[in-house]
């Protein structure tokens, strides 16, 4: 199957609510109306229950109870609870496939998210919640094609616990791979193209070609997630480190590598929409 039959089946199409639209579109807007916003995310009584769920738990240690969208905003911050409201819009759009640990790669998605903003904070001008929102949005290609092509999805399975790259094995068995469908997905959304094109190209590094800055942060970010899913200690991450990337980018590998402890630490606050 093509990748534009794959988006020309809008029944299988994950589909996100006018306000999650509407915040996304919040990224593009440096006027956007606060008030409006939190009064459209209260109007939907699902989205407004997950939201204050997540914002009263230990995660944020607010000083109060959180009673509404707008105390959210001014306790927390609008980059906080567009941040929340898109991770509840998304995660809730998708319908895996029966046998499919959703959760674990929602858990994956948001571990990731919280390595890409601590990078971002190493970075030169890296922008934290663009950086959070690209690594929760990182693999949603991969969902898509376990829900369009569930069978293709467990050959690819298969083949990738053999050693393989599976952005490899996606373009020689679908002639594309986890990330364009991603990236098309993102722009069918209307994120912005800095984030589309970050999910395009996070497995650029690995082929030599050039790719954007949160492209690089996206990649060092899985680096260090399957370097802590390895076990690996702190000097097993500092050699096998992609240095050429944290180079490219920009990133402050010296400061950052002193730090390293806290990444084991490290908490998107998402994990409550899985509950």
């Amino acid at each position: 199957m093509s990748m534009a039959t794959i988006f020309a089946e809008s029944r299988t199409l994950p589909h996100i609510p006018k306000v999650v639209q509407e915040l996304i579109e919040s990224f593009r807007d440096d006027n956007v109306d606060i008030d409006d916003i939190s009064k459209k995310v209260a109007s939907d009584q699902s989205l407004t229950a997950k939201v204050l769920r997540l914002a009263n738990s230990a995660h944020y240690g607010v000083s109060r109870t959180v009673s509404n969208p707008h105390d959210a905003i001014m306790l927390l911050g609008f980059s906080t609870l567009r941040t929340m409201v898109l991770a509840s819009g998304v995660s809730g759009a998708f319908k895996a496939p029966e046998g499919f640990d959703q959760k674990k790669f929602w858990r994956q998605s948001f571990a990731v998210a919280a390595l890409s903003k601590w990078i971002a904070g190493y970075v030169p001008d890296g922008e934290k919640e663009t950086a959070f929102t690209c690594g929760m949005l990182h693999s949603i290609g991969s969902l898509l094609i376990r829900i369009v092509l569930p069978e293709e999805a467990h050959r690819i399975d298969e083949a990738e616990s053999l050693g393989s790259k599976r952005y490899s094995l996606e373009n020689g068995q679908l002639g594309y791979n986890s990330a364009d469908v991603g990236a098309k997905l993102a722009k069918r959304w209307k994120f912005p193209q800095e984030m589309q094109q970050a999910i395009l190209e996070q497995d650029y590094p690995d082929q030599d070609k050039p790719y954007s800055k949160m492209a690089g942060i996206l990649y060092i970010a899985k680096f260090l997630y399957n370097a802590h899913e390895s076990n690996m200690d702190e000097e097993q991450i500092k050699e096998g480190f992609p240095v050429e990337v944290a180079k490219a980018v920009g990133m402050d590998f010296n400061r950052a590598s002193t730090d390293l402890s806290a990444v084991n630490d490290l908490n998107s606050g998402l994990d409550a929409l899985l509950e």
